[in-house]
């Protein structure tokens, strides 16, 4: 599908891969809408690449159906859309003080990660369905998961579970959009330069970019950027996960 002049949604797009995807996808020429909470940054980053943001809440049904319709309104019909929102919650399920992990806590983790694709997802393609279709298809869906979903570490039980849903319901719901001309397709990213990796000491940084076996550092977002670019250019790509890990396979701990 081409990029250029098609109306894109890319949900936690004020920084880390969503910034970079929705920077890469206005490059491209399409029209970019930013869903995220952070209203600063992600006000700035619209502005900065000419797009348009929207403070919206993944969780929230309401919200997520307003801001879409929202976007509709300012760039037309949204044919692609890009799932980046979420948090990367780490904690083991029974703690140093021997109790178990509270499950607000995995819960929380389940509901930004998991539901918030699904929330934004049904309602992208609740309102794309029935469009007009662009050639053969009419859009793509692409949900961000993580090789955590495969080799979870201790400690992220409830981020590797919230990633393993959205590789689980992938298939299905990319069989169910089929009649629709609308693709899902997940990216499970590994090891890549965020602002959460950023917090940490530069040492640590290191010694998880030299992880991967090549090339030997983190990923760049702006890798993660190109890679939906690509996706959405080629038709034949529905219905499946690519690993964006230089080969990286985490380690128990």
């Amino acid at each position: 599908m081409e990029i250029k002049g098609v109306g894109a949604i890319v949900t936690g797009g004020a920084s880390g891969l969503g910034g970079a995807t929705a920077a890469h996808l206005a490059k491209l020429g399409a029209k970019v809408t930013i869903f995220d909470l952070n209203a600063d940054m992600g006000r700035a980053h619209a502005k900065a690449i000419g797009g348009n943001f929207i403070a919206v809440d993944v969780t929230d049904e309401a919200a997520v159906e307003a801001a879409i319709a929202e976007a509709e309104t300012a760039n037309g019909k949204g044919r692609i859309l890009v799932n980046c929102a979420g948090i990367a919650p780490g904690a083991k399920v029974i703690g140093r003080d021997g109790r178990a992990m509270p499950l607000k806590d995995f819960t929380k983790g389940i509901s930004i990660n998991l539901i918030g694709s699904f929330n934004v997802l049904a309602q992208f393609a609740a309102r794309l369905h029935d469009a007009p279709p662009l050639g053969e298809e009419r859009g793509i869906i692409i949900n961000t998961a993580s090789i955590a979903a495969f080799e979870g570490q201790i400690g992220q039980a409830t981020y590797a579970a919230s990633k393993g849903g959205i590789v689980g319901m992938m298939l299905p719901i990319a069989r169910e959009f089929a009649r629709y001309g609308i693709r899902v397709v997940t990216i499970a990213p590994g090891l890549f330069w965020t602002p959460m990796m950023e917090s940490l000491p530069k040492e640590v940084q290191a010694a998880l970019g030299g992880q991967a076996p090549f090339p030997n550092r983190l990923g760049k977002p702006e890798e993660y950027a190109r890679l939906v670019a690509s996706i959405v250019d080629n038709p034949m790509l529905n219905g499946e996960v690519i690993r964006l890990d230089g080969a990286l396979r985490m380690m128990p701990k």
